[in-house]
């Protein structure tokens, strides 16, 4: 695996993490933000994007084109077991290369002073 986007699945110091919590289905914010992280991660920036409350959905069944974008970039596309559960979307195919994550691997990265974190 290239050594960058190792780097880019297990973010640190410089790195980004950005949050969403819209769904797709709320209209095109979800896939505007998304892009954004794709953006920063074509640019070389190591990027961590969590989808939390309903942005999980962008990331079950057909997953938005900017989900699978940024795994094949390395970045680490994480996915909020609790919400999923809470939507009842356990059984539901999450996207290749997505990783289900618990809050405290979250808060880790949020009181990281090496990150910055943008929440949508």
């Amino acid at each position: 695996m290239n050594p960058r986007h190792e780097a880019n699945r297990n973010p640190r110091q410089g790195a980004h993490l950005l949050i969403e919590t819209r769904g797709p289905w709320e209209g095109p914010a979800c896939a505007r933000f998304l892009a954004d992280a794709v953006d920063l991660a074509r640019g070389g920036d190591r990027v961590c994007v969590l989808l939390l409350q309903d942005g999980v959905t962008a990331a079950v069944g057909r997953p938005l084109p900017e989900v699978e974008t940024l795994v094949g970039l390395g970045a680490g596309v994480w996915v909020d077991r609790f919400s999923v559960e809470q939507r009842a979307l356990s059984k539901v195919p999450a996207a290749g290369g997505t990783e289900q994550v618990e809050m405290d691997r979250v808060a880790a990265l949020l009181l990281d002073p090496g990150v910055r974190v943008v929440w949508h």
